[in-house]
């Protein structure tokens, strides 16, 4: 395991060995960052490089964590327009993978992305902006680690803003088969949490951007009924790690995630997986996965339904369509997830379901080249950039190259 603390580092480590595989903040459920090699480490790369105010852009170094990054913006007048439920995940690692947040009119983290500085195979540093190679950038944002190590990422900001959150309790389901549209787009950001053990949505999370979106603080939403207390996504857990609720105002960064950078959000005893299906179809996907609530019951923490923009990235689940994604955070009891999940992916098959490539899935690779229309021009691209698979472990040779 190497620790670079500078860009020459980095070259000189990529020129010197034959097998590397790069690190972000390590938030992967499958073996996508494993080697049986060499490990490199963005621990290190951590600092904010430039902030252009005038261009509305940031450039960083692709291990800083986004809880790092937020505070720094904020202070400067700018934000991010998104942040994923964890703040304490790096910025590469996250745009690598397509990790996204929530919002019908919010992208993932990826699609802030305007600029990339990559050291490829042979120790070189590849520039890629959307000023001067927008079709390459597409192809490499989301890379899913196989062109090389992410060392400078520039992302778009905009003025900083406030917000506040409200949680709702039990909402029939009946209401998300009516109304889903209209429930998702509630807000700047709307999660659903279930477990599936009832013909109902647990908790909804409405995270709202004040002076913007319409306040709802009324004692009901939906027909589920308004929190009197800041709530954990897991109900019967404390909620002292999560964001402040209750319609409490605060700046962006310490609402648009549901957990606080400064604690640790999970012991890390569980497993995760993620599927996205266009938004279109959403209603008739929840309702699929709903048909196995008790065989996912006794094995769930929690489900979390959300909402992301369609993006123009060759490898992100939400190229070129709007999603609505159904996420499971499993108990760590392995052999019983991976029975269930060609369940689930089997019955989310019609609607193409693409999962979340840092989260666990049993999808053959044939099926993942039928849902990525661009895999082979990105094969192509990666093929540039690494010609003798330098970067290639397991997980690639498996889901990309089967």
């Amino acid at each position: 395991m190497f620790y670079p603390k500078s860009v020459e580092e980095v070259q000189q480590l990529v020129k010197k060995h034959n097998k590397l595989k790069a690190l972000g903040t390590r938030h992967c459920f499958n073996a996508i960052a494993d080697s049986k090699d060499n490990l490199l480490s963005t621990k290190e790369l951590n600092k904010v490089v430039n902030l252009d105010k005038k261009a509305h852009t940031v450039t960083v170094e692709g291990g800083i964590k986004y809880g790092e990054l937020a505070p720094y913006l904020h202070q400067q007048g700018f934000a991010l327009n998104n942040l994923a439920s964890l703040p304490h995940i790096s910025v590469a690692g996250s745009i690598t993978t397509a990790t996204h947040g929530s919002g019908v009119k919010n992208g993932n983290l990826s699609s802030a992305v305007t600029a990339l500085e990559i050291v490829v195979a042979d120790g070189s540093l590849v520039h890629l902006s959307k000023a001067a190679d927008a079709e390459k950038l597409n192809a490499a944002v989301v890379g899913l680690g196989a062109l090389g190590v992410i060392t400078k990422v520039t992302l778009r900001v905009e003025p900083t803003f406030m917000m506040q959150q409200r949680v709702f309790t039990n909402m029939p389901m009946a209401q998300v088969k009516e109304h889903f549209e209209k429930i998702v787009s509630a807000g700047y950001s709307v999660s659903l949490f279930t477990d599936w053990q009832h013909d109902s949505i647990n908790e909804v999370w409405i995270k709202s951007r004040i002076g913007t979106d319409k306040e709802q603080n009324g004692s009901e939403f939906y027909g589920a009924k308004a929190a009197t207390k800041n709530l954990h996504p897991i109900i019967a857990l404390s909620a002292e790690n999560c964001t402040e609720q209750m319609g409490v105002p605060g700046p962006w960064y310490e609402r648009l995630p549901h957990f606080k950078m400064g604690f640790t959000p999970s012991s890390g005893k569980e497993l995760q997986s993620e599927y996205f299906v266009p938004i279109h179809h959403a209603v008739e996907a929840i309702q699929a996965v709903a048909r196995l609530g008790k065989q996912i019951g006794p094995h769930l923490f929690i489900t979390e339904i959300r909402t992301i923009a369609a993006d123009s990235l060759w490898m992100s689940p939400c190229h070129n369509q709007t999603s609505v994604t159904i996420h499971f955070t499993w108990k760590q009891e392995t052999d019983a997830v991976l029975k269930l999940l060609p369940l689930i992916e089997k019955e989310l098959s019609p609607f193409n379901a693409r999962p979340h490539w840092g989260k666990i899935f049993t999808l053959a690779p044939k099926v993942l080249e039928s849902r990525y229309e661009k895999l082979n021009d990105f094969k192509k691209l990666v093929a540039e950039y690494d010609p003798h698979g330098k970067f290639r472990n397991d997980f690639l040779s498996h889901e990309i190259y089967a």
